[in-house]
């Protein structure tokens, strides 16, 4: 996930005073260091899950799991870790756990055990799910609401560019206030060790794991500080594993670029049908006739012009929206677009962008990486960003970050990456906005694993979400009997474009952006 400005509540969140201790068989002795012993070999208490921890909660059981705040130093202070399982449909043929990460990071776990439901690996595996340290119903790590009256605009002027500076300033020094020395724990090294806690706590020798945005960086570190105790993985809208969360912000403002292009030129060879032109060039023109319009004042339902430019991100992102984004823009042009309509859709899609992930966490995992404190490099990206491509927002993945002036230091490095582990899949789509196609094909070239590409697809997160069946048969056939696929596989999307062929005059029907964008919304979305 990428995100940008959050509130949230001050820290609030009771440590653990002691633990259960079962007995020693229900942990390998050489699993853990000692010091760990009483994490490892606690007692797992499985019962109906709270109200409103995993819904719907038929067949889910829950527990919590206590781990401790630093590793190197365990008796000073714990944590609860919330954890959610649904047992193996068939028990006969069970292989073990399947341990998920539904990404952010700060992303709530506990309902990943329900995604599955209707694959083939759900038979063979109990699923388990987590709410990772700092998220949900574990121990929460919160910021202090942070404020602005300043603007954000999609296309700043040069005056407005310290105002992401500011932000990002204010915001790093509430986290800090808020979550105090906490902050230096949350992060993704600690997360894979408390995965590692649970394995243990289970009794089992090894895990089996699906992660999907963030989750994939989880995974490659679980696979690096414990290669013997990771067997099958499934990396699902995978991260570089060799560049900085920021580093990998370029790629994003990439996949945005590849498809606004790629949605011009498909409405460009249908002309006849939209009106806009019969060349990129000429369709992108069209597009920014209506953001000039929109300098003068509201028009067409849109307030102001950055309200258009992230429409325009959105609708040329997810390709079901591409015909109905043309007979949009078709409309603007002419004059007869419905206000109300338009307002719906902008509602749908800030509706999407309000993603359910601890703000603390996300703004405390991602100073794991080390980011450039100078922030004239960053107005260097803004303004190439605003000058060149601003459709999508991508001014906000130049901007400074609360990052920029990290207020704690930290306690170690992220691992390099290595793969000492038996082969795992990489699944990444050419159109994701939020983990590009270039950070799986990185991923699978460094741990030299299958990539399974989903072509002309912008959506994110796939096995067991998108009805692709293609996908689905590839990762169960791995997950269930260990096959692998090729090493480079294609599976077409099923994000498709409306038939609407070159040629066409007029189109029957095309269902509206509102409602385009309410179905993708309730979706299961990773983070």
């Amino acid at each position: 996930m990428r995100n940008s400005r959050w509130g949230a509540a001050a820290l609030v969140a009771p440590l653990a005073a002691s633990l259960v201790v079962a007995s020693a068989s229900s942990a390998q002795a050489a699993d853990y260091p000692k010091r760990l012993e009483p994490f490892y070999t606690q007692a797992v208490s499985w019962a109906e899950c709270p109200a409103g921890w995993v819904t719907p909660s038929t067949g889910v059981e829950c527990a919590t799991v206590i781990v401790p705040v630093d590793y190197k130093n365990p008796d000073d202070g714990s944590l609860e870790i919330a954890i959610s399982r649904k047992k193996a449909g068939d028990p006969a043929r069970r292989r073990g756990i399947l341990f998920t990460n539904p990404g952010g990071p700060g992303g709530s776990g506990l309902r990943l055990v329900n995604w599955f439901d209707g694959q083939e690996a759900r038979q063979v595996y109990d699923v388990i799910g987590m709410d990772p340290r700092g998220v949900g119903r574990s121990t929460n790590l919160l910021c202090i609401s942070t404020g602005s009256d300043d603007e954000f605009p999609t296309r700043p002027t040069e005056a407005q560019l310290s105002n992401w500076t500011d932000y990002a300033r204010a915001q790093e020094v509430n986290c800090q206030r808020g979550g105090g020395e906490m902050r230096r724990f949350i992060n993704t090294m600690n997360t894979a060790r408390d995965m590692d806690v649970v394995r243990g706590a289970l009794g089992e020798k090894k895990l089996n794991y699906v992660g999907y945005s963030y989750g994939t960086h989880l995974g490659s570190v679980y696979g690096t500080l414990f290669p013997t105790k990771l067997d099958r993985s499934v990396l699902d809208s995978a991260l570089d594993p060799n560049k900085t969360w920021h580093g990998s912000d370029p790629d994003v403002v990439d996949s945005m670029v590849f498809n606004f292009r790629k949605w011009a030129e498909w409405t460009a060879a249908r002309n006849s049908t939209f009106g806009l032109g019969t060349s990129y060039a000429a369709v992108r023109a069209e597009v920014e006739k209506i953001a000039q319009k929109l300098v003068a004042g509201p028009y067409g339902g849109y307030t102001n012009q950055s309200q258009f430019d992230n429409a325009a991100g959105a609708s040329t992102r997810y390709r079901r929206t591409w015909a109905s984004f043309s007979r949009h823009v078709q409309s603007l042009k002419v004059g007869t677009a419905d206000p109300a309509e338009t307002q719906a859709m902008n509602k749908a899609i800030s509706a999407m962008d309000i993603e359910p992930t601890s703000p603390g966490t996300y703004y405390a995992v991602t100073c794991e990486w080390d980011w450039s404190t100078d922030v004239q490099s960053y107005y260097a990206d803004m303004r190439r960003y605003r000058d060149n491509h601003p459709y999508g927002g991508t001014v906000e993945y130049g901007a400074p970050q609360n990052c920029t002036f990290r207020g704690f230091t930290r306690p170690e490095l992220i691992p390099a990456i290595t793969r000492k582990y038996p082969t795992g899949l990489v699944i990444n789509s050419d159109g994701d906005t939020q983990t590009p196609y270039a950070n799986g094909q990185a991923m699978a070239e460094h741990l030299r694993e299958p990539l399974i590409s989903v072509s002309n697809d912008g959506q994110h997160g796939h096995y067991a979400l998108r009805g692709n069946a293609c996908v689905d048969k590839i990762v169960n056939k791995y997950l269930v009997s260990g096959v692998l696929p090729a090493s480079r596989t294609t599976c077409a999307g099923t994000d498709v474009a409306e038939n609407v062929a070159p040629g066409q005059v007029g189109v029957a029907s095309v269902k509206p952006l509102s409602a385009l964008f309410t179905e993708i919304g309730q979706a299961p979305q990773p983070f």
